[in-house]
């Protein structure tokens, strides 16, 4: 910059006072040197040769507006006086579609949203009113429903508000908001589901002290710590999704805010950002995964070592309905989140982000009681009582 400033000056003293002549040697010398330069020390050039040429009597015209020149790290022209960054994004993961699609797929997200809300609903008032269900593993399984309830809560409303309405612009803080809620709920649920088999493992293999190993203060402490790490890593996850500020393109290809389409979007390199979220995907989701195959391992080998048919088939209807979710969810997981970024796109991001945002909410508690029995039991006794009491009051 400085010898920039002393050839325009050096210009200035062989122009000998010519104004014209100053301006046609800055002229050609930023031309010269404007791709040696960023665009903000440009623009401040064409800026104050602007000024200059605002002084002249002649007509010469020279546009203010500064054009910087393409490169990896710039995807689009920026206009640099104003400073301008982003403050909302726009989600155009519907924008494709016409209003009678919008209108069926509104019916179909409002069904499936109404269901799992219900299911969710029902599961957690039964396993915290019905006395016959006190046992740990269906105090998991309330916390499991709840967390549902918060994961889905936190995409849904938006999406059928979006398929109604033409604005589909959400601010800054609601994008940051929402994907961190998702971080939250998502890490909470993998690690509760942990502990959910860590559970089976002891009630099947250690059934004499399972009431003191799974006491409800051992409950307790295990589901505070699903929510403590979900909240930590969320706080981390979502420092690493904005550490970077937002000037490029502010369309989001999918339906809410999901971290790796927002953080393509930043100013800065975003593949350490990615890396690191990769990575931590992995430290997140193998790990509650390896004490889920270290239970189900020594839960297999009980199954096998022991004599009675009636008995394994009792033990597997049991473990069946969490070993169903937990492949459910960490399939989903591992696609969506630890595939390399090169895989990623609009096309394949979506339909995974519908199946982990909207179907694993209302499949978990339609898996767990279909193949429970107390769970079904527990149910009719439920919806039995609200019968009963409608019946009363009129």
């Amino acid at each position: 910059m400085g010898k920039m400033i002393r050839g325009i000056d050096m210009g200035k003293e062989e122009a000998g006072g010519n104004q014209e002549f100053r301006i046609q040697n800055s002229i050609s010398f930023l031309v010269y040197c404007e791709q040696a330069f960023s665009c903000t020390a440009m623009a401040t050039i064409y800026l104050d040769l602007w000024a200059q040429v605002s002084t002249l009597h002649s007509p010469t015209t020279i546009s203010p507006v500064l054009f910087c020149p393409p490169s990896s790290s710039r995807s689009k022209t920026v206009d640099l006086r104003n400073g301008s960054t982003v403050t909302e994004f726009i989600l155009v993961g519907f924008e494709q579609s016409s209003p009678s699609t919008r209108a069926l797929i509104f019916a179909l997200f409002l069904a499936l949203y109404s269901l799992a809300m219900a299911m969710n609903g029902l599961i957690i008032f039964i396993t915290w009113t019905d006395p016959r269900l006190n046992s740990p593993m269906y105090f998991f399984l309330g916390h499991l429903s709840f967390l549902d309830v918060c994961f889905i809560t936190t995409t849904m409303p938006q999406m059928l508000i979006h398929l109604v309405v033409k604005n589909h612009i959400v601010s800054f803080v609601s994008c940051s908001t929402q994907m961190y809620l998702v971080f939250c709920m998502g890490v909470a649920e993998c690690i509760l589901l942990a502990f959910m088999a860590y559970d089976r493992y002891v009630a099947i293999c250690h059934p004499l002290s399972y009431a003191q190993i799974m006491s409800g203060q051992v409950c307790v402490k295990l589901v505070s710590t699903a929510w403590f790490f979900g909240l930590i890593n969320g706080i981390f996850l979502e420092y690493m999704s904005f550490r970077n500020p937002f000037c490029r393109d502010n369309h989001i290809e999918n339906f809410f805010c999901e971290a790796p389409i927002v953080i393509t979007l930043s100013c800065g390199d975003p593949q350490f950002s990615l890396r690191v979220i990769f990575a931590d995907a992995i430290v997140v989701l193998l790990s509650p995964m390896v004490l889920i195959v270290i239970s189900y391992a020594h839960i297999l080998a009980s199954i096998l070592g022991r004599t009675s048919s009636s008995g394994r088939g009792k033990t597997f209807s049991t473990c069946a309905s969490h070993l169903t979710v937990v492949i459910f969810l960490y399939t989903l997981a591992i696609f969506s989140y630890m595939n390399p970024h090169s895989t990623h796109g609009p096309e394949k991001d979506k339909p995974f982000s519908l199946l982990y945002t909207i179907i694993t909410p209302m499949c978990n508690p339609i898996i767990y009681s279909f193949r429970n029995k107390e769970m079904k039991g527990a149910m009719v006794r439920a919806l039995g009582r609200t019968s009963l009491a409608k019946t009363e009051s009129v």
